[in-house]
């Protein structure tokens, strides 16, 4: 079974469109959290690097907010890192080694 690729498009603080792969979206303390992969190069971030960001409901659909908390951030990314870890942990039960 192939797994589908959810792409998201945000506007950087220039007003530039950003094209990032959802990688997952988890709870933490209450709060929603998604963790996004860039497919568009993004500035400070590298290739193989997460953005984390706050998934806020209003009126019109999802939000995504930058964790300015540097300690929340730290947090948020450990929660990420262990589910993570789990999901491919469940991956490999699946049969899908290779010997």
């Amino acid at each position: 079974m192939e797994e589908q690729s959810t792409v998201i498009e945000l506007v950087d603080e220039n007003g530039k469109l950003i094209q990032f792969d959802l990688v997952m979206t988890f709870d933490y303390e209450g709060k929603r959290y998604a963790a996004l992969l860039p497919i568009d190069e993004v500035e400070g971030v590298g290739e193989d690097e997460v953005v984390l960001l706050e998934v806020v409901k209003d009126k019109s659909g999802d939000n995504f907010v930058s964790i300015e908390n540097p300690v929340l951030l730290d947090e948020v990314f450990n929660e990420f890192i262990e589910l993570f870890d789990e999901m491919a942990d469940g991956d490999d039960e699946d049969g899908d080694e290779e010997a």
